[in-house]
């Protein structure tokens, strides 16, 4: 220690010395100096050798610890020598409308009735008949045929974009549509919206054991239904969706990340490439109020993907985790999502940010998980896990992403996609009822689940229009409040409503039926020998089923 201190204090003179003598330094000394100079840089080089030598012996055991996750279970690998390469397993499914679906839909009400089933409508007749007999005066029962135009009046009133327009404004005169007081009157709408009701409240069972028991029967038979009429393709969405309300729930959530904010979380399964919502759950809170729910990403994911096979599921860092990734590899899926910092399983080399250069992504392997470290902007950490990808992949264009977030980019909105869709014509009214506000949401999701099926059947449906969905919704919604309007017994007082009853009236007398709502079956051609096709169509005079090739289209001057 002294000898240093001797050195460093002899050296200082000459460091801080005056101008003067640094003027009086011969030649001769600078030429010493300099080739002293040049033998310290060589000597503190080959110390620098020496100690990168030392570090590059023990770099083994720096590394190790780098790459250890921080729980230490996991050993991590900046390689992909030793992963196993992935084979996605057989779906078993073929992606879109079930055979189920397709014998069963023949126009676009016909697909919407698939999910609002005769089943569903009598029950609510039922249940809405009791409430209105017990609160309401002067209760005049209401039947299924009314109940499906109340239902078309909602659908319609969500086409002209009038969720926040009043009834009144709705049916009158001169600012309303004509097909709402042609319909019904505004006082029987009022009545039946307050009558409207899903259960008997009398013989209910406490909401203790389940807080939907209001709802519980529709959401059950509804939920049913999505997954029987839809196969979803490979790659599926889990998201949450947020139905908003303000009024009394005991289970209403804030989310201050959504537009809505409080509201009625709803946890979806959507196919990624239609948006269909193919199962839904509804969050009714804790299971035990005094308890919290460990694990609740992972539960919903599984619960949502009971029973698939072969599907890469996509999420975000609410649910994703590596406990998640490999219970999805037991039943044969893979997992794409993002992955928040602080979980255990990761390593700490993928969560440096600090002095990293911008696009840059690092990679870390296990047999069967990739975890990706993509930095975005400076200080900004993406991470991102993936049992699909086993190989660094980087895109040579623009940001250099990595695949894992491309794919991730592609598949991550079929939530939102369905939640903006759904939005666009929704037919949600105010209502302080929570079991309404799931009806209009059930409503909104049949409507565009049953497009889905509808424009999967007949692609060629008005494909030139930009505004396919819009026509679709408008379709159905006439359909169902048609055949209320051809039995009314009067006309009503707008000029404008009385031409469209009569219009509807003269149009049934002349058929000899009212346009009420039927399934038709598809059945096999009975023409055809080698093509074996399903049509609807039928011979006027033999009525049997025939196909295009086998049919001519005549008009009505020309005898037939």
């Amino acid at each position: 220690m002294n000898s240093e201190y001797e050195d460093s204090s002899a050296l200082s003179p000459v460091e801080s010395g005056d101008e003067e003598e640094e003027e009086e330094v011969s030649e001769a000394e600078t030429e010493q100096l300099g080739s002293s100079s040049d033998s310290d840089e060589d000597e503190s080089e080959e110390k620098i050798d020496e100690t990168a030598a030392a570090g590059d012996e023990n770099g083994e055991k720096i590394d190790e610890a780098a790459w250890t996750s921080k729980n230490g279970k996991i050993s991590w690998s900046p390689t992909n020598a030793e992963t196993f390469r992935y084979i996605p397993a057989a779906t078993g499914l073929t992606p879109g409308p079930t055979r189920y679906a397709t014998l069963r839909i023949v126009d676009p009400i016909s697909s919407f009735a698939l999910f609002l089933t005769d089943e569903i409508v009598k029950h609510i007749v039922s249940m809405t008949n009791l409430h209105g007999n017990r609160k309401i005066p002067g209760w005049r029962d209401i039947d299924a045929e009314e109940f499906r135009a109340y239902v078309g009046l909602l659908v319609l009133s969500g086409v002209y974009r009038s969720k926040h327009e009043s009834t009144l404004s709705l049916w009158s005169e001169k600012w309303g549509r004509s097909i709402f007081r042609a319909t019904m009157s505004e006082k029987r709408f009022h009545h039946i919206s307050r009558a409207l009701r899903f259960d008997d409240k009398l013989s209910r069972p406490p909401r203790r054991v389940d807080k939907m028991t209001p709802f519980r029967k529709v959401w059950n038979m509804w939920t049913h239904r999505l997954e029987m009429l839809f196969s979803p393709d490979r790659d599926l969405c889990v998201d949450e969706q947020l139905v908003a309300f303000k009024g009394r729930c005991s289970f209403r959530q804030y989310m201050p990340k959504k537009p809505a904010k409080y509201g009625i979380k709803i946890w979806a399964a959507c196919d990624v490439k239609t948006s269909y919502a193919w199962r839904l759950q509804v969050y009714t809170g804790k299971a035990a109020p005094d308890r919290v729910e460990v694990n609740q990403g992972m539960r919903v994911v599984l619960d949502m993907t009971e029973g698939l096979q072969g599907h890469v599921v996509t999420c975000d860092n609410f649910f994703t985790s590596c406990a998640l990734a490999d219970e999805l590899l037991k039943r044969k899926m893979a997992l794409v999502g993002t992955i928040r910092q602080n979980k255990p399983e990761l390593p700490p080399h993928l969560l440096q940010a600090k002095k990293r250069e911008i696009f840059s992504s690092i990679f870390a392997f296990t047999n069967t998980h990739t975890l990706v470290s993509y930095i975005p902007r400076r200080g900004k950490n993406v991470l991102l896990l993936s049992t699909k990808h086993r190989r660094p992949d980087v895109s040579k264009e623009g940001k250099r992403k990595p695949v894992i977030i491309e794919d991730y980019n592609k598949c991550k909105g079929g939530v939102d996609n369905l939640d903006m869709v759904v939005g666009t014509y929704s037919c949600r009214r105010k209502t302080n009822y929570w079991p309404m506000a799931l009806f209009h949401n059930v409503l909104d999701v049949s409507l565009y689940n049953a497009y889905v099926l509808w424009t999967s059947i007949e692609s060629s449906w008005q494909k030139r229009k930009g505004h396919r969905r819009r026509v679709f919704i408008e379709e159905v919604g006439e359909m169902l409040v048609n055949p209320h309007i051809a039995k009314r017994g009067h006309l009503p007082r707008s000029s404008a409503a009385a031409a469209v009853v009569t219009n509807l009236t003269t149009a049934a007398a002349a058929t000899g039926h009212s346009p009420i709502i039927k399934c038709k079956s598809r059945r096999q051609c009975e023409l055809c020998k080698e093509k074996r096709r399903r049509v609807v169509n039928t011979c006027c005079k033999c009525e049997k089923y025939t196909c295009k090739d086998h049919s001519v289209t005549i008009c009505n001057n020309c005898p037939i």
